[in-house]
């Protein structure tokens, strides 16, 4: 009963936090702060032992750090983070929603809405987790933290929210034991006579990113007396260029630890097949790279994602000059992108300038005592036929700014989710299938028990 209470609660709640347009924006003063004050005093009124028993600051302009004191301060802590912040919606696709983007509606199977999936759902079952066990009059032995960042959706860099909120536990003198964030995900991977289990995909890197600007000049002047090739024309041969010329498919450390877990999740006939595959290892990243959703983990990938020219119909563009975004594999950093750039481009003459970036985060040890207890939590509330793999997250996370305060960062929401909804965490029909919420609301509160003991 207890559960089902839990779940009613939740399913109130987060349709609620649904419908604060809590957008971020690269451009600061085009974000409605307001509306995460509002966010803000929602939580407040919600979670009242929450907000009555631990330690709340405002970090940056809006980000929320508390904390929970522990019974035993020599412990190292704990920490579970979140973000406020939602992507907007894309112009003109509102009417596309089967229902309003912000209105928090539950048809009895699916919660609709922005955020949803990312990530007021992992946000409210940590509020709501923490709630619960304030009022069973839980105490954790080790001091937990729980860090709510305002702006993980466009990457802010130096003005981060969570960087803002790392650096201030550092400067305290806080070194966490582990942290969990975004990331994996409960995944139904069942293939008949390939694998017959859920698999718990626990993210334990992720990989970086770059937008490099690149422009080519031309003399420009009426459209009437064109050139053979505009600036945009020379462009479209560096773009070519670019795209004909991707990073060669590469097998780290992390791909063959994914590689060799998931060889010993398959069922029989397949299973009979794993030394051979496992054999094959070496070509098979070939085969991976050559398949469009898979490789993106075993290689660099470049898209090419905004381009502009002249700004009028009738004028030559003097500059043409395009965005090119490339998500970097461990192993390879942004200085090693600018050099494939230069060197692949067979036009010398180009411009090429980092907007912004981040190099791949480390990579979390998966023998550590932590670890260990986070994959035998998923075992023991999804199942023994539960396969639990480590996981290169392909987007970035705030977590990504606490390396400096732990070495033991792992990525996982545990909602079951089916592959065909990823898509729609940034896209149209955002929801959250809400079959398994009893799983979920369990392993939040089991989270903070196992993993605050010592």
């Amino acid at each position: 009963m207890a559960i089902m209470k839990n779940k009613e609660k939740f399913l109130k709640n987060l349709a609620d936090a649904i419908k604060f347009k809590t957008i971020s924006n690269n451009d600061e003063n085009k974000v409605d702060w307001a509306e995460f004050e509002r966010f803000h005093d929602f939580l407040e009124e919600r979670y009242q032992l929450i907000h009555k028993t631990l330690e709340r600051e405002k970090v940056s302009r809006a980000s929320l750090l508390y904390r929970w004191k522990g019974s035993d301060g020599s412990l190292p802590p704990m920490a579970m983070i979140a973000h406020m912040d939602v992507v907007p919606v894309s112009a003109g696709t509102e009417k596309d929603w089967k229902h309003p983007p912000f209105s928090g509606c539950y048809d009895g199977k699916n919660l609709w809405g922005r955020g949803s999936l990312d990530m007021k759902n992992h946000l409210i079952g940590i509020m709501e987790s923490v709630e619960a066990l304030l009022e069973e009059g839980f105490t954790p032995k080790r001091d937990v933290y729980i860090c709510l960042g305002q702006d993980e959706e466009v990457m802010s860099g130096e003005k981060s929210g969570a960087l803002a909120m790392a650096r201030l536990l550092k400067s305290r003198g806080v070194r966490l034991d582990s942290l969990n964030d975004e990331g994996g995900a409960i995944l139904n991977a069942k293939i008949p006579g390939v694998i017959n289990k859920r698999v718990a995909a626990i993210g334990v890197a992720e990989k970086g990113y770059v937008d490099f600007e690149i422009s080519v000049n031309a003399k420009g002047g009426h459209s009437s007396q064109p050139p053979k090739h505009s600036a945009l024309g020379v462009m479209a041969d560096v773009i070519k260029d670019i795209e004909n010329n991707q990073f060669k498919p590469v097998f780290t450390d992390l791909t063959d630890q994914i590689m060799d877990e998931a060889a010993n999740c398959l069922s029989f006939p397949a299973k009979i097949l794993s030394p051979a595959l496992l054999a094959l290892k070496p070509h098979l990243k070939y085969i991976l790279d050559a398949i469009p959703i898979t490789n993106c983990f075993v290689r660099t990938t470049t898209a090419v994602t905004m381009a502009s020219g002249s700004p009028s119909q009738n004028v030559l563009p003097q500059k043409a000059t395009i965005n090119a975004n490339f998500r970097i594999m461990p192993g390879t950093t942004i200085a090693d992108v600018e050099r494939h750039i230069r060197k692949v481009v067979k036009n010398k003459n180009i411009e090429v300038k980092m907007y912004k970036g981040q190099e791949p985060s480390g990579i979390s040890d998966t023998k550590t005592e932590s670890y260990g207890k986070l994959k035998r939590l998923c075992m023991d509330i999804y199942g023994k036929n539960t396969a639990v793999i480590p996981f290169l997250v392909m987007g970035s996370t705030d977590a990504y700014h606490y390396q400096q305060v732990t070495d033991n960062i792992y990525r996982f929401t545990p909602f079951q989710l089916d592959a065909s909804l990823l898509n729609t965490a940034h896209g149209t029909n955002e929801r959250l299938p809400c079959e398994n919420l009893d799983e979920a609301l369990d392993f939040f509160e089991k989270y903070i028990k196992v993993m605050s003991d010592d």
